[in-house]
């Protein structure tokens, strides 16, 4: 039976991934700094609210009204879908795993929201407070919160922070991408000029596309450029 699918709206993405995200599922989406994962995150929040499908965005560092400011440019306007209770923005102390994930179940629940992103879990473990020498209990605390939202039926987005590097992590502890149903990986390249593009590692249950694809940041949001699957 084929999976039941979430569309992310994103111009030129769903074609890649059988028509959307597995409904219920928990994405990765990693890259360094300027590749547009927030954008890609509100992205698909702000197509799911014109599905009439609820949303919430934590963010753990940049400020919601910045990033409210960054994609009205968009024609964005997400300021009608909070005052109906239809969209929830939570800003966030990187604290400990506990109490975040606490607040994520609370937010979700309040609005009966089906999409959910989070921004970021690279920034939430740095707040958190077991030791480094208990590594092993904030990895078991990430599997947790990871498999919590599941539980929640939402259908998920998590940022993770690459480093640049020759050889990139994709994750910060090493296992959320092994977790998570789907990784997706976006590059800012500065060889030869400015260009993004993006790479489908892994999506289960999807024939998805194994190419890389070339991405604009446009006034309408992001749009990736039409190739061969």
């Amino acid at each position: 039976m084929p999976s039941e699918r979430v569309e992310t709206g994103v111009p030129g993405f769903d074609k890649l991934i059988e028509g959307g995200f597995i409904k219920g599922s928990t994405n990765l989406i990693a890259g360094n700094s300027g590749t547009g994962k927030t954008i890609f995150c509100m992205h698909y929040l702000w197509s799911g609210l014109q599905r009439g499908e609820n949303g919430v965005y934590v963010t753990l560092e940049q400020r919601p009204d910045e990033i409210l400011a960054d994609v009205a440019r968009f024609g964005w306007d997400f300021s009608k879908y909070e005052d109906a209770g239809r969209f929830r923005m939570e800003s966030l102390v990187a604290s400990d795993i506990t109490t975040i994930t606490t607040k994520i179940v609370e937010s979700v629940k309040r609005i009966k929201a089906v999409r959910f992103a989070l921004d970021s879990m690279t920034i939430a473990s740095m707040g958190w407070k077991e030791r480094p020498e208990e590594s092993f209990k904030i990895r078991s605390k990430a599997f947790d919160m990871l498999n919590t939202l599941k539980s929640l039926g939402v259908t998920s987005m998590i940022i993770s922070e690459v480093e640049r590097a020759e050889r990139p992590t994709i994750s910060k502890f090493g296992f959320e991408e092994f977790v998570a149903d789907s990784v997706v990986l976006l590059n800012y390249m500065m060889v030869g000029g400015a260009s993004r593009n993006l790479q489908i590692l892994k999506m289960r249950r999807t024939d998805h596309g194994k190419k890389i694809y070339p991405f604009d940041i446009t006034d309408k949001g992001i749009v990736v450029k039409s190739l061969s699957v």
